[in-house]
C-alpha cells in the first residue's frame, strides 16, 4: 500500500516546469496523488505525463518569457486558480572552465536560472493568497561550489536559483506566499546517464548513504514545503544530499 501523500491538496492547482525529467515528472505524479490538478510544462513534448481532465500537458520552453505566461494563463482558465508553482526545469553541465563556451554558459543560466525567474515574476500576481508557495529545485551543486562533474554554469546557476528563493520569501511574505528550495545531491534520473561506470562509481562514493536519491524523495520534499506542515518556513533550502553537502 502506498503512504498517504504529505500534503492534502484536493482542489488545488499545482504548475510544474520541467515536468518532463525525472524530478518533474514525479512532482506531477505527487500533486496528482494528493488531489491537485496539474498543468506540466515542458519543451520535450514525448515525455510529458499523460493528460486528463485533471492534468494539463504544456509543450513550451521554460527560458521563454511569453511560454511562462501562457501556461500560467492555461491554468487559471482550465483551472480558475494557482495554489503552487515549481521551477523544476533543468540542463545539466560539465567540464572546466576553458571547455565551456559562451552559448553554453548563456544556455544553462537560462535554463536552470532564468527559468525559475520568468516563472516567479509569472505566476505572483495569481497565486493564492495566503498560503500559495513556490519550490525551486537548485543543487548541492549550488551550495558546494560544484565539480566538473557539474561544469562553473551549472553551479552557478543553482546558487542563484537559491538565493532567488530567499530573497523572494522576504519579497512576498507579507502576502502570505512562502518561497522555498530544494538542494537534491545526485538523483536517479535520466540527467545521470551520461555518466560513465568509473564516474558513478566516484560520485556513489563521495556521498556518505552511497547511493542516489530517488526522484519520489525529491517531489516529497516538494510535498512537504508546499503542505500546511510547512506554513512557517519560508527562504529555506532544503538538503537532501545523503550527506554529500552537510548543513
Amino acid at each position: 500500500m502506498a503512504p498517504p501523500p504529505l500534503i492534502d491538496a484536493a482542489g488545488r492547482v499545482a504548475l510544474v516546469t520541467g515536468a518532463a525529467g525525472g524530478i518533474g515528472r514525479a512532482t506531477v505524479a505527487m500533486f496528482r496523488s494528493a488531489g491537485a490538478n496539474v498543468v506540466a510544462m515542458d519543451i520535450d513534448a514525448a515525455r510529458l505525463p499523460e493528460q486528463s481532465a485533471a492534468l494539463v500537458g504544456v509543450v513550451a520552453d521554460a527560458a521563454d518569457e511569453q511560454s511562462v505566461r501562457s501556461a500560467v494563463r492555461r491554468a487559471i482558465e482550465r483551472f480558475g486558480r494557482l495554489d503552487f508553482a515549481v521551477a523544476a526545469a533543468g540542463a545539466a553541465g560539465g567540464g572546466p572552465l576553458a571547455d565551456t563556451s559562451l552559448a553554453d554558459w548563456k544556455r544553462l543560466l537560462d535554463v536552470n536560472l532564468t527559468s525559475a525567474f520568468l516563472l516567479a515574476r509569472a505566476c505572483h500576481p495569481h497565486l493564492q493568497r495566503p498560503g500559495g508557495a513556490m519550490v525551486m529545485i537548485g543543487s548541492s551543486n549550488g551550495r558546494n561550489g560544484g565539480s566538473q562533474f557539474s561544469g562553473a554554469a551549472y553551479a552557478v546557476a543553482k546558487a542563484g536559483l537559491i538565493n532567488l528563493a530567499r530573497y523572494l520569501a522576504k519579497e512576498w511574505a507579507p502576502e502570505g506566499l512562502r518561497v522555498n528550495s530544494v538542494a537534491p545531491g545526485p538523483v536517479a534520473t535520466p540527467m545521470l546517464e551520461r555518466f560513465s561506470a568509473a564516474q558513478h562509481a566516484l560520485l556513489k562514493d563521495a556521498i556518505p548513504l552511497k547511493r542516489y536519491a530517488e526522484a519520489s524523495e525529491i517531489a516529497a520534499a516538494i510535498g512537504y514545503l508546499c503542505s500546511q506542515h510547512a506554513a512557517s518556513m519560508t527562504g529555506a533550502c532544503i538538503n537532501v544530499s545523503g550527506g554529500l553537502v552537510l548543513d
